[in-house]
């Protein structure tokens, strides 16, 4: 989310550290919590001993002082006692129960009730509210009824005149000028810090200067990279009567560290239902199915995966659950639902690899807990990721069943709690290939249900047929309609794509083929991090260049055909590229895919938008699609899911939602039950979207070829109810389906912020069960909860059809459009001759294999340079002693000094003035027999000698015979007399820690005889390397000996 909400301590931090003058008192304030030492903080504050003061819980608890949890006008020891009674006490407040565990202490202000003040500072989504009111405190009541409001458009700030005329007027005139100066000052701060929300009550305003009491306060988190200097260290807790867990906080460190989206939120650690959903609409709708179901006082927690995290982010994200999953019991057993809707770009079997990992790792304790798990996915490659998934349940000794886009999103639901069948699983599942290559399947059909609707009354809407439907000749199906809105994109829109991002742009350009569109819809790529170049992408089975521009200016100047820009841009850079784009009046419509960017930034570029005339989609989204024309970006899915789905020709239902995934789901669902998708646009998961819902649903009603509408809304704003108006005073003639999610908001404990950042309810208003009641009031179809959207959508569409509003026209197959080779392979359709193999190293999975040992293991066990190197050199783990024999190999012989032949040469390269690499190869060359090649010719010498019996005075005789020198024999410096300590212990090592030496023992031998005719011809390291080498290999266990 962005919008978090901060500690009054750390709100007043802030404010003492960037607020000043207007006669602000600097706050000091002290935290109290279990392991506070009091002697330590009296001595590091001495005012505590000499002021009155005030102590109070500081945990996002509030109204405080109706609670009576605020201690006033106290001396030190009354704080201490009145703290020490309460620290760690349970205590109930509305439907939360948690512990009061921190606690601020700061000095007490005395003061009159008339010197009291209420201000509020908020953000909404055409700019800042400031609230006044000149009687604060804790009596203040309804504050939105009584105080004076100051609207603040976007981008201005209020004058000096316009709050002291329009907001401070009410208050004593001998206050209202540092009232005036005080509030301008808090403005200022509240915007340069990104504060979404900052609440004064009481302000105190004596003659000794200007008090803030207490405080609340929400900063926009998605600043961070912005103000990170100036918040320093801030903390976000969790609200009261939930706690903080170590997991949550680890999950929310990888989310910091991916480019993809990685939510945890534990609600109950000892509940048996536990879910690991893929994207934030479809986690919202498992929670809302549970709780329908009445498992809401069950389910442990809530979370969600997005963004194609990688194999491992996944099986980190998955173990972490799993960890947390079995650590109690339950005695009705546990079940966790891995579930998700139609993914748009991720790559399923991918993460299901993690995720198959942790459950391997689990295995014993899944079977020691009695965990059921059901699996329903779809997406790209989904069906190699429900293969490995249905092969694991064969194996792993749980009961797990898995489902694919064949079966209702949430029907896994259903089955997890005993209130649905579980059917048998078809046999055959199709497959990207056969789909493509004109196959079939057979597919479960979802089976009945029952359930307790989520509208708080009643069974939903009626049938269509029993409620009175507007004729179309008066209501907009036919010509008589509004005038039709200009189409955002037709079958000739063009775009130009900011970001390398050439698995998008292949993913257009593969639809606009499939809908056989004359020309590709992306004319050109700009990317700020590269020169100009051509990149090569395919336009059915020809290949075709696009432009990469590294200026935008460049871009827009030679494709002035160009009216749509899709920014891939980075969360960071997303607001600037935005703004140059708007100053090109050739660019109509503009798509931002990132999630993240800070709420104040995207109210800029929405009013500069509407001020051009443009229109925005995103930010937070994966786009839109309008079959048969244009699909942006990743929006649809991959191939298989285009043409599973029909996006490749119109229907005659659009849709808005905000969340992307679940755009891709009401794609199936609509395909399933209707003609199919006219379009659909996902306006994005942020507080303040580009557009809104009313603003894609006027221009869907306004299209002839629009028949009927779905809406897909959330818990959190007021938008919905716009739509609401709009069909009560006929703006929205057409039958609209619509359903809410997040129904389930009102069934915790403590609030629960979902997958998007404006998915909370800030008041009864705001809630999923308010908007469908008032959508259903209005005259929508509300169905009573989102397993019956399918239903409801073709009841509507099926009274349209039987009316002779929707004509069925007969079904045209789209252009064959081949598949890439990469994603060929990756489905394991084809199989090529590889160029080379290796089972030494392999660094194209998720980690690096060493004879194929995860690197992390190597570490994990300490195995050291010589355990690496029996991986790499032998492929296989050798006994630790010969590792540590390898690594004194090394140790010794890691330099012979400056004048052996082979750093001789090498020197004199480099005196010669080539370069590094060259003069290393000089040195290298040198080796051979004479230097370097003693070693491997000592050991073959020896173990010739050893193997065909001969003893060692026949063996010395043999080589002169030969007229051959004894190679490892020898040294021009030491000497039976004088020993190599390299030798003498290394030696001593191999006889205390190998199993046998006979050839070493042979060699010694050896040395025997040819040091007694001269001192220096000793065993040298060469060659008792080579010797104790062949012993560790035909006497460590790990070679036969013909290896």
């Amino acid at each position: 989310m962005s919008a978090k909400a901060i500690l009054e301590a750390a709100g007043k931090g802030l404010l003492n550290a960037n607020l000043a003058g207007a006669g602000m008192v600097k706050n000091k304030v002290v935290t109290v919590n279990g392991e506070t030492d009091w002697d330590f903080l009296v001595a590091s504050n001495p005012w505590m001993n000499t002021e009155r003061l005030v102590a109070k819980p500081d945990q996002l608890i509030k109204r405080r002082g109706k609670l009576g949890l605020i201690k006033v006008n106290a001396t030190l020891d009354e704080v201490k006692q009145w703290v020490n009674e309460r620290m760690n006490k349970e205590m109930k407040i509305g439907k939360s129960t948690g512990l009061l565990k921190n606690f601020v202490i700061e000095p007490f202000v005395a003061h009159k009730q008339e010197e009291e003040f209420y201000v509020c500072i908020y953000a909404h989504r055409d700019g800042e509210t400031i609230l006044f009111h000149h009687e604060g405190g804790v009596d203040i009541g309804d504050v939105d009824a009584k105080a004076v409001k100051l609207e603040v458009p976007i981008g201005e700030t209020p004058s000096m005149e316009d709050l002291q005329k329009k907001l401070v007027h009410n208050a004593p005139a001998a206050k209202q000028l540092v009232l005036t100066q005080f509030i301008s000052n808090l403005y200022t701060v509240y915007t340069d810090l990104y504060f979404t929300y900052l609440e004064i009550n009481p302000l105190v305003v004596t003659d000794d200067g200007v008090y803030i009491l207490d405080l609340a306060a929400k900063i926009d988190q998605t600043a961070e990279f912005i103000c990170k200097a100036k918040w320093g260290e801030l903390d976000f807790p969790p609200p009261f009567g939930r706690e903080a867990y170590p997991e949550e906080a680890y999950i929310a460190d990888l989310d910091a560290k991916s480019g993809a989206s990685l939510k945890l939120t534990i609600l109950n650690p000892k509940g048996r239902i536990w879910t690991m959903v893929a994207g934030g609409g479809a986690s919202v709708i498992y929670s809302d199915t549970i709780c329908d179901l009445g498992g809401a006082s069950e389910l442990a927690n809530y979370g969600e995966y997005s963004g194609a995290p990688s194999e491992g982010q996944t099986y980190e994200y998955a173990k972490t659950i799993l960890s947390l999953m079995t650590r109690e019991k339950h005695p009705e057993g546990k079940v966790l639902i891995i579930g998700g809707g139609i993914a748009n770009f991720t790559n399923v079997a991918a993460t299901f690899k993690g995720i198959v990992r942790a459950l391997k790792d689990y295995q014993a304790k899944l079977k020691e807990y009695n965990v059921t798990v059901f699996v329903r996915r779809g997406g790209p490659n989904y069906q190699e990721g429900l293969r490995i998934m249905r092969e694991l349940g064969q194996h792993i000794g749980i009961p797990l069943y898995v489902f694919g886009t064949e079966t209702h999103m949430t029907a896994i639901v259903g089955m997890a709690l005993g209130k649905r069948p579980i059917p048998d699983e078809p046999e055959d599942h199709k497959t990207t290939a056969s789909f493509l290559l004109s196959g079939s399947s057979k597919s479960t059909a979802t089976p009945p249900i029952s359930r307790t609707g989520s509208v708080s009354e009643g069974s939903g809407s009626p049938l269509p047929g029993s409620r009175k439907m507007r004729h179309p000749s008066k209501d907009g199906f036919g010509n008589a309609a509004a005038k039709p809105a200009k189409p955002l994109f037709t079958e000739s829109s063009k775009a130009i794509i900011w970001g390398m991002q050439n698995r998008a742009v292949q993913g257009m350009l593969d639809f606009d083929f499939c809908c056989s569109r004359k020309t590709p819809s992306v004319v050109a790529m700009t990317y700020p991090f590269s020169g100009d170049h051509k990149q090569k992408f395919y336009w059915g089975h020809k290949e075709i260049l696009i432009p990469v521009y590294k200026s935008m200016n460049d871009a827009m100047t030679k494709h002035t055909d160009a009216d749509v820009l899709i920014s891939f841009a980075s969360l960071r850079s997303a607001y600037d590229s935005t703004v140059e784009a708007l100053q090109y009046s050739q660019i109509r419509t503009i798509a931002i895919i990132a999630e993240g960017i800070p709420e104040a930034k995207t109210r800029q570029l929405n009013k500069l938008a509407s001020e051009k005339g443009v229109t925005i989609i995103g930010p937070a989204t994966v786009g839109g699609i309008k079959p048969g024309c244009f699909k942006i970006g990743n929006t649809g899915g991959m191939l298989d899911n285009i043409l599973s789905s029909k996006l490749y020709r119109p229907g005659s239902v659009a849709y808005v939602s905000r969340s992307g995934g679940m755009s891709n789901e009401l794609n199936n669902i609509i395909s399933r039950r209707t003609n199919g998708v006219y379009e659909g646009v996902a306006i994005g998961g942020d507080r303040y979207p580009g557009t809104t819902f009313m603003d894609h649903l006027i221009r869907y009603n306004s299209d002839p070829d629009v028949k009927m509408l779905v809406l897909l809304g959330e818990v959190g704003g007021t938008e919905e109810y716009k739509i609401c108006e709009a069909l009560k005073d006929g703006t929205i003639t057409k039958p609209i389906v619509a359903w809410c999610i997040g129904t389930c908001a009102s069934m915790f404990t403590s609030e629960v912020q979902f997958g998007h950042a404006g998915s909370s309810a800030h008041s009864d208003m705001e809630t999923a069960l308010a908007k469908n009641k008032a959508l259903e009031t209005a005259g929508a179809y509300v169905p009573t909860s989102f397993d019956e959207l399918g239903e409801k959508i073709q009841e509507v569409y099926e009274f349209l059809r039987q009316e002779g509003i929707i004509e069925e026209q007969p079904e045209v197959p789209p252009p064959t459009v081949p598949m890439d080779y990469s994603w060929a392979r990756e489905l394991g359709l084809i199989r090529k001759p590889a160029s080379f193999m290796t089972s030494i190293c392999d660094e194209r999975g998720q980690e690096l294999l060493y004879a194929g040992m995860p690197i992390s293991d190597v570490f994990k066990e300490d195995m050291g340079i010589g355990g690496v190197l029996s991986l790499l050199w032998f492929q296989r783990r050798l006994p630790a002693y010969a590792c540590k024999f390898i690594e004194m190999c090394l140790m010794v012989t890691a330099d012979h000094g400056p004048a052996v032949s082979g750093a001789h040469n090498t020197i004199v390269c480099a005196r010669a003035g080539k370069d590094l690499i060259s003069s290393l190869s000089s040195g290298l060359l040198t080796i051979g027999d004479r230097f370097g090649g003693a070693l491997d010719a000592a050991a073959k010498q020896f173990s010739e000698g050893f193997d065909s019996g001969m003893i060692p005075m026949d063996f010395v005789n043999h080589m002169r015979k030969k007229g051959k020198l004894i190679m490892g024999i020898g040294h021009r410096v030491k000497s039976i007399n004088n020993p190599d300590m390299r030798v003498v212990i290394l030696k001593d090592y191999v006889k205390e820690n190998f199993p046998a030496t006979p050839l070493l023992d042979y060699a010694m031998e050896v040395e025997k005889i040819t040091t007694s005719k001269k001192p220096n011809l000793i065993l040298n390291v060469d060659g008792f390397i080579g010797v104790a080498m062949v012993d560790l290999f035909r006497n460590c266990g790990a070679f036969t000996r013909s290896q």
